[in-house]
């Protein structure tokens, strides 16, 4: 009987090889690692000379958990990725900040989130959804990531930012534009990729003088508004660069990370037509889908913390300076926490996944948004859609571990027929009959 590590050499291993990840996210690799190195030191090879040198690799639920909730011992100043930011950069995100500058910027940015707030976000996500699939209805044939499962993030993502509709395509064009830059298959020489960061970061600061010099009814109206507490006492505001960062983290991430859940979510719907079926007929499962979906897909794959101090973990020594990788997708099918790991369950109950990260003070603040997303896209998907028919391989943008989002489906292409409907005044049907297939 062959085994996984009679397949994977874990010593012929190079996580920093973009290619790695071209077809999606190794998971056989993480599998072995998982089982004979749950605390791995990655080896030398040309791409950690690159990088920055060798780095630890955790792959375990309990550890990926553990080490994302100790800001103390694992800091985040230096970058979520394998290579440091510059110098000019560490600290200047949120992913980037930890207690207590990080507790003020999140506060801040928290009171943007009010329950009336997501309200109205939750009717305009349903809004956005119905128009996003009928108009792809109306093509028949499409790219289900451009013209579905994108559409609804960006229009959301633009609507809390207050961005006008007339914008909307150019910025997200630059944004993906700049993400997909990084796949060396599409790279852009650094000074074209630096200046498209240029462009999006100046939209960013001429929207946030425009909301302070005219408010108007959006979050982003209410960031620049917004007042808490300081640790003295005072009152304290975002700044005009803070502002500007979390809009570049919202643009980037916010949208990567929910077009990535969709597409990879409704693959897996398809592989396995039962549960389609019964995500169609039984809406009260809904939100363990969409749980299981986020468990399934794991659209961010890791983060980066630099040991503070000497530490161990199951034994192993890590020194104070050096680096730890936490792996998300691999925590997700940790077989220890969740029951036959590797088949794909909209009904599981017992689901701790960490596809918003590991918990604690860096536990994504998009991530009630984020899950209300997913889940109101299938929603209208299985009420307007019948048939979804797939009609090419999903094609993988492999950025590696430059980004913490190492791979990305690009294009998926599908047919898409309505659902069948009844004309309640004749009682006849109108649309073709549901059918599910996946080609």
């Amino acid at each position: 009987m062959t085994t996984i590590s009679d397949r994977v050499d874990l010593e012929a291993v190079d996580l920093t090889d973009p290619e790695l990840f071209r077809h999606g996210f190794p998971h056989e690799i993480f599998t072995l690692l998982r089982e004979e190195a749950p605390v791995w030191r990655h080896p030398t090879t040309p791409g950690t000379a690159r990088l920055g040198g060798e780095f630890w690799v955790l792959s375990k639920h309990a550890d990926v958990q553990s080490v994302s909730r100790d800001y103390k011992r694992f800091r985040s100043y230096e970058g979520p990725t394998v290579q440091d930011n510059p110098p000019e950069r560490q600290g200047m995100k949120l992913v980037t900040m930890d207690p207590p500058g990080h507790t003020r910027l999140r506060r801040l940015i928290s009171s943007g989130f009010t329950p009336r707030n997501i309200a109205n976000l939750d009717e305009q996500a349903r809004t956005w959804a119905g128009t996003i699939i009928d108009s792809a209805l109306e093509q028949g044939e499409c790219d289900f990531v451009r013209d579905v499962a994108y559409q609804l993030p960006m229009h959301m993502i633009a609507d809390i930012v207050g961005i006008p509709v007339a914008d909307r395509a150019w910025l997200f064009d630059r944004v993906n534009l700049f993400k997909r830059s990084q796949d060396p298959r599409t790279a852009l020489p650094d000074s074209e990729r630096t200046a498209v960061e240029l462009e999006v970061f100046q939209y960013a600061h001429d929207l946030g003088l425009e909301k302070r010099r005219c408010p108007a009814e959006d979050v982003w109206t209410t960031l620049t508004e917004a007042e808490v507490d300081d640790d003295d006492g005072g009152r304290t505001q975002l700044t005009d660069l803070e502002l500007e960062m979390f809009f570049i983290v919202l643009a980037i991430a916010g949208s990567e990370t929910v077009r990535e859940a969709i597409t990879a979510g409704l693959i897996a719907l398809l592989g396995h037509p039962e549960q389609l079926e019964r995500m169609r007929s039984e809406p009260e499962v809904m939100p363990s889908a969409v749980e299981e979906i986020l468990r399934w897909s794991s659209p961010a794959d890791y983060f980066r913390r630099t040991a503070t101090e000497d530490v161990e973990i199951r034994g192993v020594p890590i020194a104070a300076g050096e680096r730890v990788t936490v792996w998300f997708p691999s925590a997700n099918r940790d077989a220890e926490v969740f029951g036959d790991p590797f088949r794909f369950d909209i009904t599981r109950q017992k689901n701790p996944h960490v596809a918003f990260g590991g918990g604690g003070v860096h536990y994504c603040l998009g991530a009630n948004l984020a899950k209300r997303e997913i889940q109101v896209m299938f929603e209208e998907l299985v009420r307007r859609v019948g048939d979804i028919e797939i009609l090419g391989d999903p094609v993988y943008t492999a950025s590696g571990v430059v980004d913490a989002i190492t791979c990305t489906i690009a294009h998926l292409p599908v047919r898409l027929t309505p659902r069948l409907k009844w004309d309640d005044s004749t009682a006849r049907r109108t649309r073709t009959p549901s059918r599910i297939s996946a080609s």
